[in-house]
């Protein structure tokens, strides 16, 4: 586990609060960004106002596309495999063609959406039968991507996701119960822990990335670092991730 750091918060340097141009960009050590979270943390948000402040390239999901996303919501038994494979196709089609595509006056990509999203969504939805199935096909697919350089996980209660996802208004999101978001989060933070993807976990519970561009600014300092050959990751400050989580994550907390 070279990538993600375990570590005490008594070992960590804290950033300071910046405004303004905060980041020399040309020195940018991650080309592929990711952006990554449970539904209503932030992602999209976030993707938009990094990718600004990189002139990058960016990414975003079109899950309004999917014919399956309100019927998965009403009745999830019956939708959810085929909802899981059209996520799939989508993102492997619109990843395999802007990612293979030169573009001169943007080096760096931002990203709202992690391929691996696929699997993780489909473990937590799909019956073991279907999971099995649906696990075969994502292997095939997913060695045919390339990799981001770099993760950024947004991590926000639950209380918090719920507040978001009643601001966004979309009609089908509103009756997301509170244990289906937990299962979520706790399936994404078992793959933090045992993937190898250089990551930085982010307290976002109190972040507002739109009304404090401190809080944009912090993370483009973190992703200033070189965080395969540093010891530890980069936070402001210490606070626990959940009572389920095994262990300390370093991570940036945005208060």
């Amino acid at each position: 586990m070279r990538h993600l750091r375990w570590i005490y918060p008594k070992t960590l340097p804290r950033y300071k609060n910046t405004t303004g141009n905060c980041c020399n960009h040309n020195n940018m050590k991650y080309h592929f960004i990711t952006i990554e979270g449970n539904i209503g943390a932030g992602k999209t948000t976030l993707a938009h106002l990094l990718a600004k402040k990189l002139n990058a390239r960016l990414i975003l999901e079109e899950f309004a596309d999917n014919p399956f996303l309100s019927k998965f919501y009403e009745s999830p038994d019956q939708y959810a495999f085929p909802l899981e494979l059209f996520f799939m196709a989508e993102r492997y089609k619109q990843l395999k063609e802007l990612l293979h595509t030169t573009d001169l006056f943007q080096s760096i990509t931002v990203s709202d959406y992690l391929f691996t999203k696929c699997l993780l969504f489909a473990k937590v939805n799909l019956p073991a039968e279907e999971f099995r199935l649906y696990q075969k096909l994502f292997e095939i697919i997913h060695q045919q991507l390339l990799h981001p350089d770099i993760l950024i996980y947004l991590h926000a209660p639950v209380h918090k996701l719920q507040e978001n996802i009643k601001k966004r208004q979309r009609r089908y999101e509103q009756s997301i119960p509170d244990e289906y978001l937990l299962k979520i989060q706790e399936t994404y933070l078992s793959y933090i822990r045992e993937h190898n993807i250089r990551t930085i976990v982010i307290d976002a519970g109190n972040a507002d990335f739109l009304g404090n561009e401190e809080h944009v600014n912090i993370i483009l300092k973190a992703l200033e670092e070189d965080h395969y050959k540093k010891e530890h990751l980069y936070q402001l400050f210490w606070v626990p991730i959940s009572q389920s989580v095994h262990g300390p994550f370093a991570f940036l907390s945005i208060r």
